[in-house]
């Protein structure tokens, strides 16, 4: 993984905080997705349960990015941060 991909990351992460609009759920969980997989890697294989809709959603989100790369995870990560910040 390249310096430069994890500084943008980083960079990302906290330019993320600062968005004048708050998007929607699914970009949430898109966001939420390529974080912890760009940071943590596969999700394990603990999917929450019961009434934990919330926790449920961001499992799912995160295992269907299973296999990407971090490195590509956080490449997403950043060019999903520079959209929204751009408006998109």
């Amino acid at each position: 993984m390249t310096s430069e991909t994890q500084n943008a990351f980083q960079q990302a992460q906290k330019d993320v905080q600062t968005l004048v609009k708050k998007p929607g759920n699914d970009v949430m969980l898109k966001l939420y997705a390529l974080y912890k997989q760009g940071s943590a890697g596969d999700a394990g294989t603990e999917r929450p349960g019961g009434f934990d809709f919330v926790g449920a959603a961001k499992y799912d989100a995160w295992d269907a990015l299973r296999g990407k790369s971090a490195e590509d995870a956080q490449r997403e990560y950043v060019e999903l941060v520079k959209s929204l910040q751009a408006g998109g």
